[in-house]
């Protein structure tokens, strides 16, 4: 019986025999394993899927073409990522079904996962956020001579995210050896790529980069493999990015539930016939490399493989919910050791302890990098850097473009990597630019897959030095209440270089906030060589027993203004220095013995950290209490330029009434 003609042109090239079928025996497993997927779906086995039908060719090819210690950045319909790197079938099958043998121990479902053993970096819903990593872990690389290609994936839907332009450019810039490849498969769930972009191709956005790039016919396995293959080879001897654009087509739903309604029919049936396996098996029949015998063998070994799979999924129990375990997985465990203070002290500012305490880590820690906007010769807007290009390099001091988002995503691809890194927002208010992946990528990578994100932000923030509603934000709050970030506050020179260098050894996100107005007003006696203060222990400034006085940053100065001027206020004054974690238990035992608290900050009152700590004291403390928690803060208003607008916002003018008000209750 003759086979009918493929729909794809083939050019095996140098290509032997054993390669070929390799190549069609990884395009087979995931197409069957879907098969499987779907009809299990039916049966209510499994939850959600996301079919690959009729993509597998780009998932095999470009993972085929790398070596098995680089990493890759897949999407939910890369089956083939995830098998042609071997990970055994029954950890994927535990995985979709929420059990413990997965790699999310059932805290994240399909593809969101990651897995250092196969160097597979899963996605998060978002999209965009996994192109900056995968420029984070190209630099890596870079950075470390591994002679190494990254390459991640996204669909043409993704490519209108912002992320995707900031990846491109920084990689761009840097010269990263990244292959971006998007999957172009026609939709974007329902949305068409004309109602996606108006160039004509996706490759054409590389030109405006500076970007090598290539159309790719993503059903022809050959071509996928042979120009993946050799890209990736010329990128490990001159590192630079390549944008991919496979062209293909999703035969399938956005997600099963969804259906293909929306898909003209005559297009269905166009692609149907470039089926990427179906065309290579009759290819590889007609040139003599592929059997019946052959085909019926390798399928009859995958049905049974799937099968011994699932049934060691489905046997496996089911997860009990740890209330414990849970909550000791949002964060790395933190082995703190302390490095004491010398005895050689010198008075300095705040901002020259923050600059000694990072050169010192750098000069500590050969992994470590720091990026942010002007950071390298300039110093940084505020001179922190200042000096550092000369003594530690441009590789370790990098100058980024105007891009929080992707640059917070590369200190994530370098944790992956193994390194560390500082990122400087310039403001504390630009973070709203990367928020996305402080919230949602850093803050929830060790939950989910076991992935510390070791990374400080650090976020030079506050008002009194009139600089207006975008440069005078203290917006701690966002991060407190985010699961999975720390967030360190300091008032005093000391503290914050001794918290700046436990941040910096924390396998963990750190936010670290850095008040501009005590930038240069503030000075202290501060030990010379490297120390570390621990987190999560507030400081006891004054001691009295009429009343509790809480607070951190710049609050911490102005209430001792106000007992310094009130000198018949007996207070304990507790300075926080880490809002994550909170010493609770400093706070409940003033409270405990004076009977009073007042809580004072600078953010504005409604779903400020003060609000939370009051309701503990309520909660805990409620029978201690001799009058009602108080909370002073700033005014419900975005923050004024002019001085005597923006004095009238801050809570300092109201601290020392509230606190009078109180000891007279």
């Amino acid at each position: 019986m003759l086979s009918k003609p493929t729909e794809i042109q083939y050019n095996k090239t140098n290509l032997d025999s054993n390669k070929l079928l390799e190549l069609y025996r990884n395009m087979l497993k995931p197409r069957l394993i879907e098969e499987k997927m779907l009809i299990l779906l039916r049966q209510g086995k499994v939850s959600k899927w996301f079919s690959g039908i009729g993509q597998e060719a780009i998932s095999v090819g470009v993972t085929m073409s790398l070596n098995k210690d680089e990493y890759i950045l897949p999407m939910h319909r890369n089956l083939g990522v995830f098998t042609s790197r071997d990970i055994p079938l029954h950890r994927l099958f535990s995985q979709w079904q929420g059990k413990a043998n997965g790699f999310t121990k059932g805290r994240d479902r399909s593809f969101h996962f990651g897995t250092q053993e196969f160097k597979i970096v899963g996605m998060i819903s978002h999209l965009g956020p996994q192109l900056g990593v995968a420029d984070g872990i190209a630099l890596a690389s870079k950075l470390q001579n591994k002679n190494q290609v990254t390459a991640v994936f996204t669909g043409e839907g993704g490519t209108s995210e912002g992320d995707f332009h900031e990846a491109l450019n920084v990689a761009s810039v840097w010269q990263l050896p990244v292959l971006f490849c998007v999957e172009n498969n026609g939709y974007g769930l329902s949305t068409p790529t004309n109602e996606q972009y108006n160039c004509k191709d996706i490759a054409d956005r590389a030109l405006g980069y500076g970007m090598e790039s290539h159309i790719i016919d993503g059903n022809n396995i050959i071509e996928v493999y042979t120009k993946v293959r050799d890209l990736a080879e010329s990128i490990r001897n001159r590192p630079r990015p390549v944008l991919l654009e496979f062209k293909t087509f999703r035969m399938r739903g956005h997600e099963e539930a969804s259906g293909t309604k929306y898909v003209p029919q005559d297009l269905m049936d166009t692609w149907a016939k470039k089926d990427p396996l179906e065309n290579f098996q009759t290819y590889l029949r007609e040139e003599g490399i592929l059997s019946e015998s052959q085909e019926a063998s390798f399928r009859e070994e995958f049905i049974q493989e799937i099968n011994e799979h699932l049934h060691m999924a489905f046997e496996e129990e089911t997860i009990i919910a740890n209330e414990s375990d849970e909550l000791n997985d949002v964060y790395k465990p933190f082995d703190y050791k302390e490095v004491a203070k010398n005895s050689e002290t010198k008075e300095i500012r705040l901002i020259d302890a923050i600059s000694e305490g990072l050169r010192q880590s750098m000069e500590r820690h050969d992994d470590l990098v720091i990026m942010g906007q002007d950071v390298a010769e300039y110093g940084g807007v505020f001179k922190i850097t200042e000096g550092f290009v000369e003594q530690f390099g441009k590789d370790r001091v990098r100058n980024t473009p105007i891009c929080e988002s992707a640059i917070v995503e590369t200190g994530m691809g370098l944790s992956i990597a193994g390194m560390k890194s500082v990122v400087e927002m310039q403001f504390a208010d630009f973070v709203t630019s990367g928020f996305n992946p402080v919230v949602n990528y850093l803050a929830k990578s060790h939950y989910r897959w076991n992935q510390e994100a070791d990374v400080v932000i650090r976020m030079p923030c506050g008002a009194g030095v009139a600089a207006g509603p975008f440069h005078s934000q203290t917006n701690e709050a966002w991060f407190t209440k985010t699961p999975g970030l720390k967030v360190v506050y300091p008032a005093f020179p000391m503290d914050a270089k001794g918290l700046l260098a436990t941040a910096i050894n924390d396998p963990n996100p750190v936010l670290f906030f850095e008040h501009k107005a005590l930038y240069r007003s503030i000075r202290q006696e501060v030990p010379t060589d490297y120390f570390t203060l621990p987190f999560g222990k507030a400081s006891l400034l004054k001691e009295g027993n009429q009343v509790t006085i809480i607070s951190y940053g710049a609050g911490v100065h102005w209430a001792l203004e106000t007992l310094d001027k009130n000198p018949d206020i007996q207070a304990d004054l507790l300075d926080l220095r880490t809002l994550q974690p909170l010493d609770v238990e400093a706070i409940y035992a003033s409270v405990k013995k004076t009977g009073r608290a007042i809580i004072l900050q600078e953010d504005s009152l409604f779903g400020g950290i003060a609000s939370d700590i009051s309701s503990m004291i309520m909660e805990n403390c409620f029978e201690y209490l001799d009058a009602p928690v108080k909370r002073v803060a700033s005014m419900e208003t975005p923050i004024p330029f002019i001085n005597q607008l923006e004095s009238q916002y801050l809570a300092k003018g109201k601290f020392e009434a509230a606190l009078k008000d109180l000891l007279a209750y």
